[in-house]
């Protein structure tokens, strides 16, 4: 299928063939028959992108002060790659369209193939062929209404939502600063709520649309009729409201809204303004601010976008899809008549050229929506045909005398080929770059669920083939091992399938989320007879860690080992954060740190006693071993940002071994042993486990880390959280 995307470093502009995107559970897939551009705030973005690095970081110094975090915690060469792969990267343009469902995901039952639906979200209503859209973001269409128009459903959604905001009453009169597409919806349904409008624009052509759909009358902001139109229709007293709907690094806007505005009334920022308050101005009529965030209640909440949780409606009345339905309700009415903001349609495969004329001015519009080949035929006919199921060639599975599967021989000339489940910020930073300038690497295919990223990574990293397709992989007899790279929740079945595909598998931590899971994985290993597995236990191939080490020397005694790990909190809306599908913190990150420990120990543990401070995230976690060696992992996340991460003592036999943060290593006993003092980067091993990976695929050789160890340290992660609930140590069983 074909996406409009864009590379945000250099600027570029294409409409690219991505992979038919996957219908998941809980959503629908979409083929969209019209799609519309946003002219605020997509030529936004298109604008940020055509700037210099400079003009980017002037643009964004919140993502200035993330990157100079980074480079403290991870170093300047990691962070580096981590930008670059992300500027360097094609992005998703869009996130407002109409189109008729294709497929229905499992747990869908208010939608059938056939039905035109509104869709919303700028990583689900794209400008593409197809989208997979999840329950709450998209809203059926009601009879009659045209899917042109159908497809202003998001936009009108955010400016519902700061109408709402502003709680207008009957008889209020109120200003909407900022005649765009925006302002013209906030202007209509401000109409129809039963309040008189004026409007602010410097573009005559747009007050006298604005005067059209419904406005008592609009004006150039620095012209006198709009103070004296507000001033006769107030008697005086100023606006009830005032809806900034405007953008632009000018502060007039808001100085304009508290000059008309009445004592004690309302500003709401729809828009993205310059926000410069003038103190007085405000303080003096005592002016109640309010930002309007988005579509709506249930907008950047995981649970109620991906997962589907609704809102109860008598806690909160209007939300996301709540709003949606509303504005396509008053559309289909004649309460809101868009049809006179659209400027210009143009045909989907014009897309980058349409794009160009806008941000060169040549095209000057509201409104502009993309119609999509064959979409709109089929939303016209308010049905599609199902889409077709795609054809998976099942390998044949040769059954051993014990029942498991024959792994696929290999010769060890050849290249060994790869492939990649997942190509989120990880896999594109910290594993693929040193897998895609490998000697004797192929890589073979790449599946994600969402069609651009496989796509980026396609271009970025050579791979042969992107798809959304899973079971096309694991059928796949010539790729020799799978890399699971994707969200925590789902490591454990693909582990699984992957085994009894009969691949080598290459896991990221966590192998396993629960004691089911991984009795599962357990399971799987035996009824198949593969045990060609490896987690991303990186830490323990760092070359400065092995050599720290080797210079420790042997042990005779018990050790002491301590390991400070400063985390740090996480942003909101991290994915981590949601505990309820990916597990906690420390169940995702943890078994790097035990690993480690274990490792450095000689041993697996034999129990693990953890504690938690009132009050914040912390833990303290001590592991025991079969020798009486102990190893405290101190997981903070209170610390402070410019403290190293991960800091390392280990005591035995009148030696002391400390790591600082990857970067200096010394080891203190009857000879002293000092790592090099120039600054290097962090290497925790990444290059060194993959290449020990390849290696063993190649050859047949054991893995990098025996399936006991791994098995040991995923039971170890699992049981801080039982020990927290116990609030006694949990004794860990042996090998299974």
């Amino acid at each position: 299928m074909k996406q409009v995307v864009q590379n945000y470093k250099s600027g570029e502009l294409a409409v690219l063939d991505v992979p038919v995107p996957g219908c998941k559970p809980g959503g629908v897939l979409v083929r969209s028959a019209y799609s519309l551009i946003s002219t605020g705030t997509e030529l936004m973005k298109v604008s940020e992108a055509g700037m210099s690095m400079l003009g980017k970081a002037r643009s964004r110094p919140d993502q200035v002060a993330k990157v100079m975090q980074s480079v403290a915690t991870n170093g300047l060469p990691a962070t580096y790659r981590k930008v670059m792969g992300k500027l360097d990267s094609y992005t998703p343009l869009g996130y407002s369209l109409c189109g008729v469902v294709e497929q229905v995901g499992d747990g869908v039952d208010d939608v059938a193939v056939g039905d035109l639906v509104a869709c919303a979200g700028n990583e689900h209503a794209l400008h593409a062929e197809l989208n997979w859209v999840p329950k709450n973001l998209y809203a059926p269409v009601p009879d009659g209404l045209a899917p042109q128009h159908a497809a202003f459903g998001t936009v009108g959604s955010i400016a519902m939502q700061g109408v709402r905001r502003g709680e207008p009453q009957l008889g209020d009169v109120a200003l909407v600063i900022g005649l765009g597409l925006i302002g013209q919806l906030v202007v209509q349904l401000l109409t129809a709520s039963g309040v008189r409008v004026v409007g602010v624009d410097p573009d005559p052509e747009r007050c006298a649309l604005a005067e059209r759909l419904g406005a008592a009358a609009c004006g150039d902001p620095a012209s006198a009729a709009v103070e004296a139109s507000v001033a006769e229709l107030t008697g005086g007293h100023g606006v009830d409201q005032v809806y900034l709907a405007a953008g632009g690094g000018s502060n007039e806007p808001v100085e304009l809204a508290a000059k008309l505005c009445r004592d004690r009334g309302r500003v709401v920022d729809i828009g993205k303004c310059r926000l410069d308050l003038p103190w007085n101005a405000y303080y003096e009529k005592e002016l109640d601010v309010r930002f309007s965030r988005s579509y709506g209640p249930g907008r950047y909440d995981p649970e109620y976008e991906l997962e589907g949780r609704d809102y109860p409606i008598g806690y909160v009345r209007w939300t996301e899809r709540r709003n949606l339905a509303c504005f396509l309700d008053l559309v289909a009415r004649d309460r809101v008549d868009v049809e006179p903001l659209v400027s210009h349609v143009a045909d989907f495969d014009d897309a980058v050229e349409t794009y160009q004329r806008l941000k060169d001015g040549e095209l000057k519009a509201v409104a502009v929506l993309f119609r999509y080949p064959g979409g709109t035929d089929r939303a016209a006919a308010g049905q599609t045909p199902e889409a077709a199921a795609p054809t998976v060639t099942v390998p044949a599975v040769h059954v051993r005398s014990n029942g498991g599967v024959t792994l696929p021989a290999r010769s060890a000339a050849g290249p060994v080929r790869l492939a990649f489940v997942g190509a989120g910020n990880y896999a594109t930073s910290m594993l693929l770059p040193h897998l895609a300038e490998r000697d004797g690497v192929t890589l073979s295919t790449v599946v994600t669920t969402t069609a651009l990223s496989a796509a980026n990574a396609k271009r970025k990293f050579g791979f042969a083939e992107a798809t959304t397709d899973l079971d096309a992989v694991l059928g796949d007899k010539s790729i020799d091992a799978v890399f699971v790279v994707t969200r925590h929740s789902s490591h454990a079945d693909l582990t699984r399938k992957a085994l009894l595909a009969g691949k080598a598998v290459f896991v990221e931590k966590p192998l396993a989320l629960t004691e089911d899971e991984l009795a599962g994985v357990l399971a799987t290993v035996e009824e198949s007879g593969n045990d060609r597995l490896q987690v991303g236990f990186n830490r323990r191939f760092s070359p400065l860690l092995r050599e720290a080490k080797r210079q420790f020397g042997a042990r005779t005694g018990p050790a002491s080992l301590r390991y400070l790990v400063n985390a740090g909190r996480l942003q909101h809306g991290s994915w981590y954060l949601q505990q309820g599908s990916e597990g906690s913190r420390f169940a995702g990150e943890g078994g790097h740190f035990i690993d480690t420990a274990s490792w450095l120990l000689g041993a697996d543990p034999v129990s693990v006693y953890a504690l938690a401070p009132a009050g914040n995230e912390d833990l303290q976690i001590v592991l025991r071993y079969p020798d009486g060696s102990t190893a405290t992992i101190s997981y903070v996340t209170t610390g402070a940002p410019s403290f190293p991460k991960e800091t390392l003592d280990l005591v035995a036999d009148g030696k002391v071994l400390k790591l600082d943060d990857f970067v200096r290593a010394s080891v203190h006993g009857p000879k002293k042993w000092v790592s090099s003092r120039l600054p290097k980067a962090r290497d925790k091993g990444q290059n060194a486990e993959l290449a020990a990976f390849v290696k063993a695929v190649r050859t047949g050789g054991p893995m990098p880390v025996p399936l006991e160890s791994l098995v040991a340290t995923t039971a170890a992660t699992l049981a801080v959280q039982t020990g927290l609930a116990g609030g006694a140590p949990v004794t860990l069983a042996g090998p299974r």
